[in-house]
C-alpha cells in the first residue's frame, strides 16, 4: 500500500503570513491537526498542534528557566527562538521549518516508521515540487478499518493443514525473536499446537498472534515450557 492510496488528497494549506490565531481557527474548525505552510507552491513548513503549545496568550510560553546557564553560555541559547515561537504574529514565526515529506509512492511501512522515529502524525505529500495530498496517523487507521489490507496483502485461504503450517512457519522464519530449534509446530484440522521451549510470554503472545493470522485456522493451543521453569524438572 502507498502513500497515494490512503493520502487525503483535499490539502488545506495556509501562507507564511497567515496570522497564528487564524491556522488555529482553521485548524479548530476543520478539525485537523496541522497544516502545510506553502510560499506559492513550494512547501516551506508546516504548523500543527505541538507548534501552538507554548503562546503567551494562554500562559504557556516558556520561561528562561527551562534552560540551564552553562547550555546558554556553551550552547545555542535558545530563549529567543522560544520567544518567537510564543509571540509571532504568522505562520512563520510558529511552523516547524524542517518538513518530512514522501512520495505518492512511498509506502506506509516506510510512513510508519518515519512517524515513529520522527515523533510526528502527518506527512505532507509531495510529486514534481508541489504538494498533492497528506497522510496522517488517522488515515493509517482509516485504512485498516475499510479493509484495504486484505487488498494489499492479496492472502489465500490455505486448503489444508500442511498448506496452514507452511504458511505459519514461514511467517515465523522472518521474525527475529523466533526460534525453531525450541519450538515444533502441529496442525491438525486447523488447530495449531504449540510444543517445547520458549523463552518468555512476549514471544509467546507473539506466536501466537502469527498463528491467528493464517488463514484457516480456527484455534491455537500451547504446551511449551518457558525457560525459567526448566531448572525445577532437576
Amino acid at each position: 500500500m502507498q502513500a497515494r492510496e490512503i493520502m487525503s488528497a483535499r490539502v488545506i494549506a495556509v501562507e507564511p503570513e497567515t496570522p497564528v490565531m487564524q491556522v488555529a481557527a482553521l485548524m479548530r474548525e476543520r478539525g485537523i491537526r496541522g497544516v502545510p505552510v506553502l510560499q506559492g507552491t513550494e512547501l516551506v513548513g508546516i504548523v500543527t498542534e505541538k507548534d501552538l503549545l507554548h503562546r503567551y496568550e494562554i500562559g504557556t510560553d516558556r520561561s528562561g528557566n527551562e534552560q540551564s546557564w552553562w547550555r546558554r553560555v556553551v550552547g545555542h541559547n535558545l530563549e529567543p527562538d522560544w520567544y518567537v515561537k510564543s509571540h509571532g504574529r504568522c505562520a512563520q514565526h510558529v511552523m516547524t521549518q524542517r518538513v518530512i515529506s514522501v512520495g505518492p509512492e512511498t509506502t506506509v511501512r516506510v510512513i510508519a516508521a518515519l512517524f515513529d522515529s520522527h515523533r510526528i502524525g502527518r506527512v505532507p505529500v509531495v510529486a514534481d515540487g508541489r504538494v498533492v495530498g497528506i497522510v496522517a496517523c488517522a488515515d493509517l487507521v482509516k485504512a485498516l478499518a475499510g479493509g484495504r489490507w486484505a487488498v494489499a496483502t492479496g492472502r489465500q485461504a490455505p486448503t489444508g493443514d500442511v498448506e496452514i503450517r507452511q504458511q505459519l512457519l514461514a511467517e515465523l522464519g522472518r521474525q527475529a525473536w523466533w526460534n525453531g530449534t525450541a519450538s515444533e509446530v502441529v496442525v491438525t484440522d486447523g488447530v495449531v499446537l504449540f510444543n517445547g521451549v520458549v523463552e518468555n510470554d512476549a514471544q509467546r503472545r507473539a506466536s501466537h498472534v502469527a498463528a491467528e493470522n493464517v488463514p484457516g485456522v480456527r484455534s491455537v493451543q500451547d504446551q511449551r515450557l518457558l525457560v525459567a521453569e526448566l531448572p525445577a524438572m532437576f
